[in-house]
């Protein structure tokens, strides 16, 4: 559907056809899908007026994800938070670490 329609009134019938094909599938997980679907609708198109998606918020949440399991738990939210920023952020001026070497040049 993203390849075939660029606009929301190209989608919107293709998207709502595929959701009454996926609702009347005899395999439970599409009808599962599209009902899915159907429920979120208003916001799937809302991508075809605005162009915007959630993959960046995905992709801070998956280095948070991350983070947890490295270090097992944070013995306080605040910590959580802190590194959670200090991760997604992408902070320049932070100084180095200071029992780190510094690369040679060559």
């Amino acid at each position: 559907i993203y390849e075939m329609a660029s606009d929301r009134p190209t989608a919107e019938p293709l998207l709502r056809k595929w959701v009454s094909w996926a609702r009347r599938c005899r395999l439970t997980p599409f009808k599962k899908l599209g009902a899915t679907i159907r429920d979120h609708l208003t916001g799937i198109l809302r991508h075809f007026d605005t162009g915007l998606s959630n993959g960046q918020v995905e992709a801070f949440n998956a280095q948070i994800q991350a983070a947890k399991a490295r270090a097992k738990g944070y013995r306080t939210d605040a910590n959580l938070i802190a590194i959670s920023y200090l991760l997604c952020a992408k902070l320049r001026h932070l100084p180095r670490h200071p029992w780190l070497h510094a690369p040679h040049q060559t």
